[in-house]
């Protein structure tokens, strides 16, 4: 078998040997180049399986070189090598393509990790099969339920499939209920790190006082009640991904910190003098728009730049309606599996209520109003009915009459109509308003699809005017 082969560009000889004694012992065989026409000589003639390169070389810089390989060796990891400190020229090369980057003096731990990770990019991945799902792909269980073939999702997909190659931080942003975390455990799946832990954190949920030591660990006695040594998640997560879901709620303080050990890849634990390396990726989330936060002094600028590396948009669902269908049958065919009871299966009736509706709560919704039919259901068949899209819930209100009734509560905020029960009130007369246009004024129908009786739509429509 062939040994693997990696090209060390760095026009420092001390650097160049350190890191060709490094890698031979690891088994690949390495050659070297110490300016960029050299190096782009030795790629135009040979296919590497890793590249390091320097920043700043005698006739041009690194940054030539990674552009060189993402452009015409994709396939080929790339990594850049920069001075302590420079974060500015790592970011910049990660934008271009670089796989990752070890800063000056180079420390031989992370050194070999990396160059494990890099390796792992071209090992062949066992295809695998999932249940409950029309997708198939060779990932894990998060492909499997990152379900649709419209061409956001597609588009969505291939970025994917793309991003999971590099180290880089990756920030996902989307409406609440579109996947992000699915996008998020798919990257980690696809990419180098699958083997290794997915670490996810809520940092809305957890509580100022105790970040430090849930992020970075503490040591015995750091503080009241600390009765032992703690891992935090940046250790839990070594050797994988540490996502972070809704990063615009970390208070300053903490994106202070975090922004030091993405730089540093290190972690003080509360209570410690000695810094702990960790080889963690970083991928966030939220449903903010970070840079009007960082306008308004609410986030830090420089972690916007650092963990915004790469951004990836997951598209509402009203922005795909091609995959309600498709989502709604993995999703039967799964609780059906789950509950060990026949296929369920959608009417006319249920599946022009789902193409009809806006899904303001995204695939999560879509989930749960299915979820509850499926309870409510005869003989395994979901009607309209059994959806209860139009009942007076404000999540289940469809986002053209939410909006109406936001604007016409808003025109009344001054009167005393605009307290609880007026807007009780204004919500029920527009869900019944809702009711009977969709049956054609049949208050039978109407009451069957609001869930109350004939008498009880009676008296509220005299109650409240309709």
């Amino acid at each position: 078998m062939a040994r693997q082969q990696a090209l060390i560009v760095d026009d420092e000889p001390d650097i160049r040997e350190l890191l060709v004694l490094t890698l031979t012992r690891m088994g690949l065989a390495v050659d070297t180049s110490g300016t960029v026409r050299e190096a782009l000589d030795r790629l135009s003639g040979y296919r590497y399986d890793l590249c390091f390169t320097d920043m700043r070389l005698p006739d041009g810089s690194g940054q030539q070189i990674i552009e060189h390989v993402a452009r015409h060796h994709p396939s080929t990891p790339i990594a850049m090598i920069t001075a302590h400190g420079n974060m500015d020229a790592a970011v910049d090369a990660l934008k271009a393509g670089a796989f990752d980057f070890v800063t000056k003096p180079v420390d031989l731990t992370v050194l070999r990790r990396m160059v494990n990770s890099a390796l792992k990019l071209g090992e062949p991945r066992k295809p695998e099969t999932g249940k409950g799902s029309s997708v198939q792909t060779t990932a894990g269980p998060a492909s499997h339920r990152l379900i649709g073939s419209s061409a956001a999702m597609q588009q969505l997909k291939a970025t994917v499939a793309k991003v999971a190659r590099s180290q880089a931080p990756v920030h996902i942003f989307g409406e609440s209920g579109t996947g992000k975390e699915l996008v998020a455990r798919l990257i980690h799946e696809l990419g180098p790190r699958s083997s290794g832990p997915f670490v996810a954190v809520n940092c809305g949920a957890v509580p100022t006082e105790l970040m430090e030591s849930e992020f970075f660990g503490h040591k015995k006695g750091s503080f009241t009640g600390a009765v032992g040594d703690k891992d935090g998640l940046f250790v839990a997560a070594n050797g994988g991904t540490l996502f972070l879901d809704e990063v615009a709620d970390l208070p300053i303080h903490m994106q202070v910190k975090l922004l030091r050990v993405i730089q540093e890849k290190a972690v003080r634990p509360v209570g410690s003098t000695a810094e702990l390396p960790v080889d963690v990726r970083v991928l966030s989330a939220t449903h903010k728009h970070l840079d009007q936060l960082v306008q308004e002094g609410k986030f830090r600028q420089d972690l916007f730049y650092r963990i915004n590396v790469i951004e990836l948009r997951v598209p509402p669902l009203r922005d795909r309606a091609e995959d309600i269908p498709q989502l709604a049958q993995a999703y039967l065919a799964r609780m059906a599996t789950e509950w060990g009871t026949p296929p369920f299966e959608l009417d006319e009736g249920a599946r022009a209520e789902l193409a009809d509706y806006d899904f303001p709560g995204n695939v999560r919704e879509l989930e749960n109003i299915l979820e509850r039919a499926v309870a409510l259901c005869d003989n395994n068949l979901v009607t309209a009915d059994d959806l209860g899209i139009s009942i007076t819930s404000h999540e289940c209100i469809p986002v053209r009459l939410r909006e109406t009734i936001e604007d016409e509560t808003d025109a009344e905020g001054d009167s005393e109509a605009s307290g609880l029960e007026g807007y009780v009130a204004s919500l029920e007369r527009k869900a019944i308003i809702e009711a009977l246009a969709a049956t054609q004024n049949n208050k039978t129908k109407a009451a069957a699809r609001l869930g109350i009786s004939f008498r009880a739509l009676r008296y509220k429509l005299k109650k409240l005017g309709v």
